[in-house]
């Protein structure tokens, strides 16, 4: 059919305003759009009738039969998807009692299955909530309060003499480095003894 993009209609929009005028344009599409309405739905009873026709002639077989003929692994597949499907189906009813065409043996080799897997089924979900439950956290052992550390006797000053700048280096020096055990001076009066 007709392949129209965007860009055309809007040109087809714009040349149909300019032609038929604003006033009349809402009148003008609901007509086409019926138009386009109508030759929908004739051409959908067109495409019926001749289907239809084509059903009573037999086409229809004829169409399959040949579709077999020229593939034959896609109707092949499709014998295989049929089978499948009832032998689901007929697995599905052997489940009931009524319709059951196992034996009993073998019925009773199904049940223990189910059941084994239920149980199985049951501890995986109770491991899963085991692990998905908020473990307890250990609580820290409570250490015992540090001491504080023992006031070290504050740096002696500085001569007198000495500038301000000058001993606050000193005294940071010594407070850097510890000071090693010195032998206590003797008093002067004593060394002259």
């Amino acid at each position: 059919m007709l392949d129209l993009g965007w860009s055309e209609l809007l040109v087809i929009g714009v040349v149909a305003l300019i032609v038929v005028g604003p006033k009349d344009l809402p009148g003008m599409f609901r007509t086409v759009g019926r138009f386009v309405g109508k030759a929908k739905g004739m051409a959908r009873e067109f495409s019926k009738a001749m289907n239809d026709a084509a059903d009573d002639a037999g086409v229809t077989d004829l169409q399959k039969t040949l579709k077999s003929a020229t593939n034959p692994v896609g109707s092949a597949m499709d014998e295989v998807r049929k089978t499948a499907t009832s032998f689901t189906q007929s697995t599905q009813d052997a489940g009931k009692p009524e319709t059951s065409r196992m034996s009993p043996e073998r019925q009773a080799q199904t049940d223990a299955i189910r059941k084994k897997y239920a149980e199985g089924e049951a501890a995986r979900k109770a491991a899963e909530a085991a692990e998905a439950a908020p473990k307890p956290t250990a609580k820290p052992a409570i250490k015992p309060a540090a001491k504080p550390a023992a006031k070290k006797p504050a740096a002696k000053a500085a001569p007198k003499t000495a500038s301000k700048t000058a001993a606050k280096p000193a005294a940071k020096a010594k407070a850097a480095k510890p000071a090693a055990k010195k032998p206590a001076k003797k008093p002067a009066s004593e060394g002259k003894a």
